[in-house]
């Protein structure tokens, strides 16, 4: 008997370890659950992250795209307003220094179809009714450019009226 009530009693001590075993197994696997939706979600925070680092990089760049000269580079550009001839001209130059950086008198003469010594002439007119070109000397050719941040204000707001039938005449020739 007393070997019967060993058996039942161990028995029910090996029942009672494997409900306590089955409960621990139980919040191992909720404890597994619950630390992987916690990596997913820090992974996914992080790619958030990054995502919203190159939406302030876009951002950044944007504003320095869209940024509109202050009002004070605006007055240092006073232009006197240009003739139609002179108008070509910029433009012929204008479209060779933005291909190349810089122009000759005989490439803008090309490209606007005035002779070179005309366009020596109304590049002359062009730096006295205050447009910036600069001039630079190699050897005996003259190496025209424009200052880059009146190239840039002419782009976004055509500060010198360029007619549209003078830049399409100038850009197919």
């Amino acid at each position: 008997m007393f070997l019967e009530k060993r058996g039942s009693h161990d028995h029910r001590l090996r029942d009672a370890f494997s409900k306590i075993k089955d409960e621990f197994l139980e919040h191992l696997q909720a404890i597994n659950e619950n630390t992987n939706e916690i990596q997913a979600n820090y992974e996914k925070l992080l790619e958030l992250e990054a995502k919203f680092d190159k939406v302030v990089e876009r951002i950044d760049e944007i504003a320095m795209f869209v940024k509109h000269p202050s009002s004070a580079e605006r007055k240092a550009f006073e232009i006197t307003p240009l003739t139609k001839n002179e108008q070509e001209v910029f433009q012929a130059l204008y479209s060779l220094v933005h291909e190349k950086g810089q122009a000759k008198y005989a490439e803008v003469g090309r490209r606007s179809g005035f002779t070179e010594e005309l366009v020596q002439s109304y590049i002359t007119n062009l730096v006295e009714k205050g447009i910036p070109i600069g001039k630079r000397y190699l050897g005996k050719d003259v190496l025209l450019s424009i200052d880059s941040a009146f190239c840039e204000l002419q782009a976004k707001e055509n500060i010198l009226q360029i007619n549209e039938m003078i830049s399409e005449k100038v850009i197919s020739q």
